[in-house]
């Protein structure tokens, strides 16, 4: 499994304390994904976000609803990564 989080250069220069809001998942539980899609959006000290999935796969579990904040560093999503096709 790979976590999903919102990378650590997003949150350069941002209050240790500051949190983020999901805005909302452009996919659901189970949905295949592809390396680099965009999956998600996030907002952070006013700045929307992309989230980008770190691999293909299957989103296994969304861990962060859609309109509720996070911390840095905390998994979104789990990623149930998928070997590349040979």
């Amino acid at each position: 499994m790979i976590d999903l989080v919102l990378p650590a250069d997003v949150w350069e220069g941002v209050d240790a304390g500051t949190e983020a809001l999901l805005d909302k998942w452009l996919v659901r539980e189970g949905e295949r994904v592809a390396a680099g899609q965009v999956v998600a959006t996030a907002v952070l000290v006013k700045t929307t976000c992309e989230v980008i999935a770190p691999c293909a796969g299957i989103v296994e579990r969304i861990l962060v609803r859609a309109e509720d904040t996070f911390p840095r560093g905390k998994p979104l999503a789990s990623i149930r990564e998928e070997p590349a096709a040979a």
